[in-house]
């Protein structure tokens, strides 16, 4: 197999990480709006906890893209 066709092989199998984060921003946000409407008093307090588990949801999905870029373009 040529080199180069490895690397865009390896690229897009990394780019499909990212297929998880959104995945999992949609069961996050999904979740969080269904509690919400459950009990809007304790909503305030999960926000937080949405915005950590959003930050780290996405910085995974960021970890994916960096990865399929450094194995197409090294």
């Amino acid at each position: 197999m040529n080199v180069e066709a490895a690397k865009y092989i390896g690229a897009g199998l990394a780019t499909m990480g990212m297929i998880g984060a959104g995945a999992g921003l949609g069961i996050l946000f999904g979740n969080y709006l269904q509690a919400a409407i459950r009990n809007p008093s304790a909503a305030g307090q999960e926000r937080i906890w949405l915005f950590l588990g959003m930050a780290l949801t996405e910085s995974m999905g960021i970890f994916a893209l960096v990865v399929a870029l450094l194995l197409k373009y090294t």
